[in-house]
């Protein structure tokens, strides 16, 4: 029985207790007086009956208002206080009760937070001695993450069930790429912690794969892999290396627990090998020809060498434009598939700025010259073999010493289109061609250091150039090295660290015990994976015509907030916004105009969601949004639904407000970005980690349970 029902119950006592004993009363004269009596009283009552009753509903009134002050002071006034410190034991240990109400209550807040003070202290001794403990593994948990997010390859780490519970960036952003083309960029990835791989490969060529592995290991193998090639969703063309993660349980030593995937993107190099095969049978084909009717030539000319002038000159033409054909044939052809051929020389992508600083030390270490940087491009990404190169500048820089005594070296890169110029600058003499064309051709040493290469062969194989050029009026020359950028596909541009410093969370040790299961509403509320959401739109009256115009989403797993698996997208809204809403949430008409209509971006957010419990604050308000969109997009979101409103409201009914806002405040959360779909999304979803455990408290551990709960509240009753 709740606090009102009690209370409704006490008001109609106090109702029976102020008229039952005088109704008692006259009822026991009325029964025994004799009717002449009972003329008599009531000739003698009915005059001040009237007064009577104002008199009764008078003191009715006055009992009615004391009780409804004593029951707010001390029952609503306890029922709070037992809310919050739920708070303080559960959720925010920083939380405190306010002392307010009669002085009996105020005093026993003091004592409550006079005791949570001290288990404050408590559990800040026990929390540090099990840091103390952990520390050793975390920084296991640590090298493990750096080792992997600093990889060249691809690798996902998946349990048996081939839920990811481990991935490095490398395996982010290839994946990332192979969807580009069908999904909304922010919200296209296929990886995830506790996401399926079988959204990305198909599950039977892992099975399969699995198997051999499985035959191998109970032949006794000691290498137990397999290798497959596949396709991507985009037409990709992958290769996939598995390797089993054996059990560590002794009864069961060879059973595999997961497994790990190295995958490596093939498509490009298989395009290259074709397009290598069409060079040689270009040469090969258009080549046949000339060589027969040169061997001819040839053979005549050998045979009768006594032939006379006329025909001798006809031999000799047939020879030459033949020569001219295969020389030209040969040209075009390397034009061509120039590309292709120098891909064979092992590039990678470097920081333009990191191959000077290299070149810098290296020339100030060996040959003791000052080296400095002007007009240098920071974010300019290149595409080279960095040794080779770093090696080819330390070589002219020695050159120049050795030839023209200079003092200072100067740097500077800057792109040029598809390509960057990067110049070695020095002030003295000029330079012959003669001089610089033998330098291009010899090969080079620094010191004790050679290298069988030229500077010439350096430059060729990345299908770059070099030349010589003098600033006249600054009475300065420069090598110029022409040098090809790393496309944004290829740069792997390394993510910003959170504020906070910490690694970007890739894995999830845990998910290894994690066992594939549909959504059922009685799995325990921590076994499930959540997406929380929030939109922003052009107002509130989604059936009036408002239109989202940003979803912003973080996903849930393993109780863990993980920010770095987002989804955020604006919408243009095809209409124009409102003065009123742009003062509310920033989004300006420029900044929605060009961004994808929401029949591209709401099937990636479906896509991002799939699988899991929808969260959300007043779901039903962004869930009407949704759902008036099925018809246009034939998207439907048919998952369950939590709403940190409706939970608040089952767990602090007493409260006087259940704002996300004023949640945050209660459960020691603090909001930055309000009304920014992803930042209110992030916010929600810390809100709802802090509300899991105080729902266990009242026996809420099952989604069916929550659902339930959640319907029974007064907000449940808003319709949008």
């Amino acid at each position: 029985m709740n606090a009102r029902l009690r209370f409704a119950i006490s008001v109609i006592v106090l109702g029976l207790l102020m008229t039952g004993p005088f109704v008692v009363t006259a009822a026991l004269i009325w029964a025994d007086a004799q009717p002449a009596e009972q003329a008599l009283l009531i000739q003698l009552i009915v005059p001040h009956l009237s007064l009577g009753a104002l008199m009764t509903i008078f003191g009715f009134i006055v009992g009615l208002l004391v009780i409804r002050h004593l029951f707010r002071q001390y029952v609503q006034g306890l029922l709070k206080m037992v809310e919050n410190l739920h708070l303080m034991l559960s959720a925010n240990r920083n939380f405190r009760v306010s002392p307010e109400g009669p002085p009996e209550i105020r005093l026993l807040a003091q004592a409550t937070n006079d005791l949570a003070q001290q288990r404050d202290g408590l559990m800040d001794d026990v929390a540090a001695q099990i840091a103390a403990a952990k520390a050793s593994v975390e920084e296991e948990k640590n090298r493990l993450a750096a080792l992997m997010s600093e990889l060249a390859q691809a690798v996902v780490v998946c349990n048996v069930d081939g839920r990811i519970l481990l991935y490095n960036n490398r395996a982010r952003l290839q994946f990332k790429a192979l969807v580009q083309g069908a999904a909304v960029a922010a919200g296209g990835a296929l990886i995830g912690l506790g996401r399926s791989i079988f959204s990305i490969l198909e599950r039977n060529q892992i099975d399969h794969a699995l198997d051999v592995v499985r035959q191998r290991l109970g032949k006794g193998m000691a290498t137990a892999l397999a290798n497959f090639i596949t396709t991507a969703r985009g037409g990709q063309l992958l290769r996939v290396q598995l390797v089993p993660v054996l059990s560590s349980n002794a009864a069961a030593p060879r059973e595999i627990s997961g497994y790990v995937l190295t995958v490596e993107n093939i498509t490009r190099s298989l395009e290259q090998e074709s397009q290598r095969d069409q060079v040689l049978q270009s040469l090969t084909d258009g080549s046949r020809g000339s060589l027969a009717n040169i061997r001819v030539a040839v053979g005549n000319l050998l045979d009768y060498p006594d032939m006379d002038g006329d025909t001798r000159e006809r031999f000799i033409g047939i020879i030459s434009d033949e020569v001219v054909r295969m020389s030209q044939r040969l040209d075009q052809t390397m034009s061509e598939f120039a590309d292709s051929l120098k891909t064979r020389w092992p590039l990678e992508d470097v920081l333009g700025v990191d191959v000077i600083a290299a070149a810098q030390r290296r020339i100030e270490q060996q040959l003791d010259l000052t080296t400095k940087t002007e007009e240098v491009d920071e974010g300019l990404w290149l595409r080279v073999e960095s040794f080779s190169l770093v090696f080819s500048i330390c070589f002219l820089a020695s050159r120049l010493i050795e030839h023209y005594q200079i003092k200072e070296l100067r740097f500077r890169l800057l792109p040029f289109g598809k390509l960057a110029y990067l110049d070695l600058i020095w002030a003295g003499h000029a330079m012959s061609s003669e001089t610089f064309y033998s330098w291009e051709n010899d090969p080079m040493h620094v010191g004790r250091d050679a290298s069988p290469l030229s500077l010439r062969d350096v430059v060729d194989r990345h299908g770059g150039e070099i030349w010589y050029d003098r600033e006249k009026a600054a009475h300065r020359a420069f090598c110029r090295f022409v040098l090809p950028v790393a496309t944004p596909d290829e740069a792997v541009q390394a993510d910003a660290l959170p504020v906070d410093g910490s690694r970007p969370e890739y894995y999830d040790f845990d998910l290894f015990h994690f066992r594939d299961q549909s959504i059922d509403l009685d799995r325990p509320l921590s076994d499930l994976t959540y997406t929380v959401f929030d939109t922003e739109t052009t107002g509130l009256e989604p059936a009036a015509g408002d239109e989202i115009i940003q979803i912003g989403a973080v996903r849930i797993v393993n109780g863990r907030l993980l920010r770095q698996e987002s989804f955020d997208q604006l919408v243009d809204p095809e209409k124009f916004l409102r003065p009123e809403g742009v003062r509310v949430h920033g989004i300006t008409d420029d900044m929605v105009r060009g961004q994808p209509h929401i029949d591209v971006v709401l099937p990636a957010f479906h896509e991002f969601c799939s699988d899991t419990v929808l969260v959300a604050h007043n779901a039903a308000f962004d869930m009407r949004f949704l759902q008036l969109k099925e018809e246009r997009t034939g998207v439907v979101f048919s998952q369950p639904v939590l709403d940190t409103l409706l939970l608040s409201g089952v767990l602090q009914p007493n409260q006087d407000s259940h704002q996300l806002d004023s949640i945050a405040e209660r459960l020691g959360i603090n909001v930055t970005a309000r009304h920014n779909a992803l930042g209110d999304a992030q916010a929600t979803g810390e809100v709802f980690l802090k509300m899991l455990p105080l729902l266990g408290q009242m026996g809420i551990v099952t989604l069916r349970q929550a659902l339930e709960a959640s319907e029974k509240t007064y907000f449940a009753r808003v319709k949008y």
